[in-house]
């Protein structure tokens, strides 16, 4: 598989730039301490740190008879009429956790704008997300979040999300996704029956340098939302909980050995949706963003999750820092053709190519092949493929399986080895490429 270099470059806020010479990774973090601050943070964790986090778990213990006794009897189908009960256990609840925020470090929390009431925007939207510190927001206000189905097993903590009436995404469960968004829907279009949902629409931790793609979940209702952007405006960040950096155990470590740590939480104002981006929630999350980002004054990278996923994947795989697939998977986005990428799709792709014999397309014929109109975007796609103004569409094929399924390096390997090997009779084997893969991990 080979791609060569774009001759287009990617864009930033609508400008071209150099992502080589710009661009920090969002998802990535690294701390580096000066002598005096290795010393403070020393003897913060013989003295503060252990009185900090037994406080911590006092304060969650407390908390917790409160939910459970809220949540007997609880229906997760049926939003449950207001209660005077329910409104004390509310209220107890908000200062509880508040108190635990206090003795963490976060002495004031500055709160900028007006909170919509969730008749007036059902959904929140919440960026950057940075780390678990990002419940902050949540636990003040007391609104519902997307979480995953293994939270609700987890002592204490399960009960507390229960109580907030989250929705819940199982990993298991193949069909959860779109449970997911109807359930979002639904409550969405409920008039404000039901609690406020709190969503991340970048889906992942980032480090703050910029705001990722957001995922289209919380837009696909096409209701009212309130951008909501969160700062830390501390001197040191042992706040950022990234896929490569301290793990969470030592963010947490760090961030309660400092003195005093700031959070601040503005509530934009709300945004309607337009016909149009009522129809194209793809649309609407991106003028979202926008509008977050020009609050927040950080850039925006088209990249997303999945492509954080794919920079990380080991094995035959693994990919160099400097790879142009991350470039590729951005624009298939770009162009809607990474949605609906199944295995059986793959194969059946990998079909097509083999049926060119290796015959080799220009742009025109590309854009006639995957039934696409010749665009700037598709363009940019065709130039990382492209030598002498044509194309291997197996190359394509191939790519294509890698940034969809990258944890499935063994059949991206089997696809590649099928679609070459009509061409090359003298082809390694796949017992080959297992036995390379044995001997490069021993």
């Amino acid at each position: 598989m080979r791609l060569t270099n774009s001759k287009r470059l990617s864009s930033v806020n609508g400008e071209d730039s150099q992502l080589s010479a710009h661009f920090r990774n969002p998802f990535t973090h690294e701390l580096r301490f000066t002598s005096l601050q290795k010393i403070k943070i020393a003897v913060m964790t013989v003295t503060l740190f252990p009185l900090r986090l037994l406080f911590a778990a006092f304060m969650m213990l407390l908390a917790w008879p409160f939910a459970f006794v809220a949540t007997i009897g609880q229906s997760e189908d049926t939003v449950e009429t207001s209660s005077w009960w329910r409104w004390l256990v509310d209220l107890a609840l908000k200062a509880i956790m508040r108190t635990l925020w206090f003795s963490g470090g976060f002495h004031w929390v500055r709160v900028k704008g007006r909170p919509a009431l969730p008749s007036e925007a059902p959904i929140l939207t919440l960026a950057p997300h940075s780390s678990y510190f990002d419940a902050i927001p949540v636990t003040r206000t007391m609104a519902s979040v997307v979480m995953k189905e293994e939270s609700r097993n987890i002592p204490v903590w399960g009960t507390l999300i229960k109580f907030i009436r989250p929705v819940f995404v199982s990993r298991s469960d193949q069909d959860s996704r779109r449970k997911t968004v109807e359930e979002i829907k639904h409550r969405a279009l409920s008039a404000g029956a039901w609690p406020q949902i709190m969503i991340f629409p970048e889906g992942t931790c980032t480090n703050r340098s910029c705001l990722i793609a957001f995922k289209p979940g919380a837009f696909i209702p096409g209701v009212p939302v309130q951008p909501v952007v969160l700062r830390y405006p501390n001197k040191m960040d042992t706040i950022s909980w990234t896929w490569q950096g301290p793990g969470a155990f030592k963010i947490l470590w760090l961030t309660l050995c400092q003195l005093h740590n700031s959070i601040e939480i503005e509530y934009l104002p709300i945004y309607t949706p337009s016909e149009e981006e009522k129809k194209d929630p793809a649309l609407f999350a991106s003028n979202v963003r926008q509008v977050m980002a020009k609050a927040l004054q950080l850039p925006i990278i088209d990249y997303s999750f999945e492509d954080c996923q794919l920079a990380m994947v080991k094995g035959p795989l693994s990919l160099p820092s400097h790879t142009c697939l991350l470039e590729f998977s951005r624009l298939l986005r770009r162009l809607g053709l990474k949605s609906g990428v199944t295995d059986q799709v793959l194969q059946e792709e990998g079909r097509r190519a083999r049926k060119l014999c290796g015959h080799r397309l220009n742009m025109k014929g590309f854009a006639e092949y995957i039934s696409h109109p010749v665009t700037e975007t598709l363009q940019d796609v065709f130039a990382l493929f492209q030598e002498h103004n044509q194309m291997d569409v197996r190359e394509y094929v191939i790519a294509l399986s890698v940034v969809c399924r990258p944890f499935k390096y063994w059949d991206t390997i089997q696809l590649a080895f099928k679609s070459l090997s009509r061409e090359n009779k003298h082809t390694a084997t796949e017992i080959t490429f297992r036995r390379e893969d044995k001997n490069s991990d021993g």
